[in-house]
């Protein structure tokens, strides 16, 4: 039976099985850059290239014409120098950073309350957290220019409920003290749906039992939260915290409506500040602009090689 076997198979079948191995590892290679290439296209076209014009701009002067025909002579760092001995620089930066701290903190704080609460799956739960997104699928221009009228000086709600309990109305947008607060406010406002969605999605795949088996043993609700819940939901909050500092960090149509960076630049932070460089200006100052976007990138590219770093500290 054996023979039998043997005489069947031809003898060229290993030989051709050899010859199309080759072909078949090339068209699925061939095949595998087919899928890859609009992905690559895509991050060129939209990342990359962008990215290099941002870098180039700021390395060159520019002026308007020079923006048109592209003659810029080239200046090494003399934009940079502009940027970081400009008096706007000190405070801008101080700005940013507030901002996007305080903002994060807030809106992570917040949304994992509200992902915490929700998580008890009460009846009116599902609607509760529809209506909670609200603030997040507004266009922004909608969100901003609704607290610029609710923070309004003389007209505003929120200066009419203070009113009400005998507080004295509060110049929220047109003082120097007050307008960073407002537009920190509105952002946090905004941001609050998008820490609850994540978070509540990371409270979703840690398992009841061992919830369950922490109360058998006693444990009270907040020591389940720390001891259960924070540190289960510790991969999903960095992510969140990560993409949450890199979405702050570039805010500006938010604080462009509401305030404009004033009053005397006052809630001024990196992102107005460039685009009132590029475009804001009657002379526009394309390479000083382009370096404070450069310092944006450069200090996301930080923020995200220290989550890298934890997340191989956790593996």
């Amino acid at each position: 039976m054996a023979h039998d076997v043997m005489t069947r198979v031809p003898a060229s079948a290993p030989a051709d099985v050899g010859a199309r191995s080759p072909r078949r590892r090339k068209g699925r290679h061939w095949t595998a850059w087919a899928f890859l290439a609009p992905v690559v296209v895509y991050l060129v076209a939209f990342y990359a290239y962008p990215l290099y014009r941002n870098l180039d701009l700021s390395l060159r002067h520019y002026t308007v014409r020079s923006f048109v025909q592209g003659d810029a002579p080239f200046s090494g760092l003399d934009n940079y120098r502009t940027v970081f001995a400009d008096p706007t620089f000190g405070p801008a930066l101080l700005h940013t950073l507030v901002f996007t701290f305080v903002s994060i903190a807030f809106q992570f704080a917040i949304g994992l309350a509200l992902a915490v609460f929700f998580a008890q799956n009460f009846r009116l739960s599902a609607t509760l957290r529809a209506l909670f997104l609200v603030p997040w699928l507004l266009p922004l221009i909608v969100s901003a220019s609704t607290w610029t009228w609710m923070l309004n000086s003389d007209s505003g709600i929120v200066n009419t409920a203070l009113e009400l309990i005998h507080v004295d109305p509060v110049n929220w947008l047109t003082s120097p003290d007050w307008a960073l607060t407002s537009v920190i406010i509105a952002n946090i406002w905004i941001g609050i749906p998008f820490n609850l969605v994540v978070l509540y999605s990371g409270l979703q795949a840690i398992p009841a039992d061992v919830y369950e088996a922490a109360a058998i043993d006693g444990a009270t609700g907040w020591q389940r939260f720390w001891r259960i819940t924070f540190p289960l939901l510790r991969p999903v909050s960095a992510i969140t915290l990560l993409l949450g500092l890199v979405y702050t960090l570039k805010v500006f149509d938010i604080i462009w409506i509401m305030t404009k960076g004033g009053p005397a630049d006052a809630s001024t932070t990196f992102a107005t500040w460039s685009y009132r460089l590029s475009f804001g200006n009657l002379l526009p100052e394309f390479g000083p602009g382009a370096a404070v976007g450069n310092l944006l990138i450069i200090m996301a590219l930080f923020f995200g090689l220290l989550y890298i770093r934890f997340q191989r500290r956790q593996a």
